[in-house]
């Protein structure tokens, strides 16, 4: 197969999952737990400089298998342009790491059966995020050879991603991202953070001013008490 037949091939696979590929809609709780982790993701490699492609539910062509969508997906050191689907044998590589959201309906499928698929796959890392249970399980291949995966065990409540270079963490109801110490912000957070500092600094702004207000007034009376003084005479 030439290139240029190969090019229409890739152009003919479809961009869209149909609704019998797709599981049940999860509602916001779904929804937002992958797109809150996708803008960290994308931020956080974005600062970095990094070429690194993070996306939702995007169509995933790997040679032999049916195709599926995973709730989020990380390609490492690839251009991170939009994509109306990956093909594995386009592209040349697979997925990095994986990650499915868990609300409602059948966890088999994210537990049992994708456990199986993705290591077949040879995805080095697949993480689950339980909203339901509050609960994040992780996977990894103990090499690139391997396509079974081991369970990874938390350290104080983080889970180590080697892929990513970052640790994963559920707090506060939310899913966390840590490199290093430093706790990484949805851009959400950032704007409100933001805010805050910018209140604070209108705040000490205003009270400095009403301060020098009250300085002047007062150094206005003591001048005006001076000159009664002076105007009595000895």
């Amino acid at each position: 197969m030439s290139m240029e037949e190969r090019e229409r091939v890739v152009e003919a696979l479809p961009a869209e999952v149909t609704w019998d590929e797709m599981a049940m809609p999860e509602g916001d709780l779904h929804n937002r737990g992958k797109r809150q982790a996708q803008e960290v993701l994308e931020g956080y490699f974005e600062q970095r400089r990094r070429r690194v492609y993070v996306a939702s539910e995007l169509p995933i062509y790997y040679p032999g298998e049916r195709r599926f969508a995973p709730d989020l997906l990380v390609v490492l050191d690839v251009e991170p342009h939009l994509r109306g689907k990956w093909v594995v044998s386009h592209e040349g590589r697979g997925l990095d790491w994986v990650m499915e959201v868990h609300v409602g309906g059948d966890r088999k499928k994210d537990a049992e059966y994708n456990v199986r698929r993705y290591a077949r796959l040879g995805i080095p890392e697949y993480f689950i995020y339980d909203r339901a249970r509050e609960r994040l399980e992780a996977y990894r291949l103990p090499s690139a050879e391997a396509r079974e995966y081991v369970r990874m065990e938390p350290e104080q409540g983080r889970y180590t991603s080697e892929v990513l270079g970052l640790e994963l963490q559920l707090e506060g109801g939310r899913l966390r991202f840590w490199a290093g110490n430093a706790l990484l912000l949805a851009p959400a957070e950032m704007n409100e953070r933001l805010r805050g500092l910018l209140d604070g600094e209108q705040r000490r702004a205003d009270e400095e001013a009403r301060r020098r207000e009250e300085a002047e007034r007062r150094l206005a009376e003591l001048q005006a008490e001076l000159e009664r003084l002076k105007s009595r005479g000895p």
